[in-house]
């Protein structure tokens, strides 16, 4: 019996052994490394999952690669949203917009008529409808700072997934632009449609934001060439004939001839239809306030309401005047549903 006593003595001591060992490989790793493991994981965040569902598809045409693309949409909206509207702007514009591009989409994805695409497309991916790019090139856009801009992008899709803009029940033409000239336009003034909701509202966040003010100078032969006139050598150019209820200019007489502030704009590719103009010898200088055709939602002016506290719902409902949010299970059975 008395020799058996430093065999269990020796088991006891392995026993020990065997527990400590695993704790002591841990310990020297369970310090700077964890902290420093925590912190990569943070500073590179997954994107937020969006839930599944009903698969909705939209045919997109990818113009450059003349192919037609089935991008289930979200991930279309969210494609839509990184490259319309800057990922540093506050979450509830961002929120406005997602909720605007959807609710375009939508809106023409229900529609017989597709206009300048392809036969089995319903847009194309320029900005004859909505710019989008897949998170492929955008990892090639945004180099170097994809990680948290389409964590912010997809987190903004995801909590207004599903929803769209109605009145009277049916999906608006949700229509944006980046910059006002302190007001948006009324729709039949830059379109000729009249919409009950595309109407002119205040938008003052915009003021004195990066793209309210511009100025352009070219040659007056540039100038008559690009309008099709002769100005003569005197100073004046031209009688503004006409404003809209925004302060854009709605008619011009230049060089005998008479011009939408549309026309004139598209003509000289100038940023809005607010414009003035100077001739100074054989220049004219042309400034602007705002960017963009003035209707609907100024991003801008979304920015703005965000930052002074407004919720992407208080956004939507000022910029497009007496609509509702709806969801896009509505529509499902008139949608490409992927079975």
């Amino acid at each position: 019996m008395k020799q058996i006593k430093p065999i269990i003595v020796l088991v006891s001591v392995l026993f020990v052994l065997i527990l400590l060992i695993p704790s002591m490989l841990v310990i020297p790793f369970s310090g700077k490394d964890a902290v420093k493991l925590a912190e990569e994981r943070q500073s590179n965040p997954e994107p937020p999952q969006i839930a599944s569902g009903p698969t909705v598809e939209v045919a997109v045409h990818r113009v450059s690669a003349q192919k037609i693309e089935n991008v289930e949409l979200e991930d279309y909206v969210v494609g839509v949203l990184a490259m319309e509207m800057p990922a540093k702007f506050e979450m509830e514009a961002l929120k406005a917009q997602a909720l605007a591009a959807r609710t375009y989409v939508v809106k023409h994805m229900l529609s017989e008529q597709k206009i300048g695409v392809p036969d089995g497309a319903d847009v194309s991916d320029t900005t004859d409808y909505q710019v989008y790019k897949s998170k492929e090139e955008l990892k090639v856009e945004w180099e170097g700072e994809y990680d948290w801009k389409i964590q912010k992008i997809t987190q903004a899709v995801k909590e207004t997934q599903g929803q769209i803009l109605t009145y009277n029940g049916d999906p608006i033409d949700a229509q944006f632009f980046s910059t006002s000239n302190g007001y948006t336009e009324n729709s039949q003034d830059y379109y000729k449609n009249e919409y009950p909701y595309l109407k002119t509202v205040e938008s003052p966040w915009d003021v004195n934001t990066e793209k309210f003010f511009y100025q352009v100078q070219m040659t007056v032969a540039d100038f008559e060439q690009k309008l099709g006139i002769k100005l003569g050598n005197g100073n004046e150019i031209g009688n503004v004939t006409a404003k809209t209820q925004s302060n854009r200019i709605a008619s011009v007489d230049v060089g005998g001839k008479s011009f939408t502030g549309r026309e004139v704009r598209v003509a000289l590719g100038l940023r809005s239809t607010d414009f003035s103009w100077e001739r100074k010898g054989n220049n004219i200088v042309i400034k602007t306030k705002g960017y963009g055709h003035g209707v609907g939602m100024s991003q801008y002016g979304a920015d703005g309401m965000a930052k002074a506290g407004k919720n992407y719902k208080e956004i939507v409902a000022h910029y497009y005047q007496g609509v509702e949010i709806s969801t896009t299970q509505n529509f499902e059975n008139k949608l490409t549903v992927k079975k």
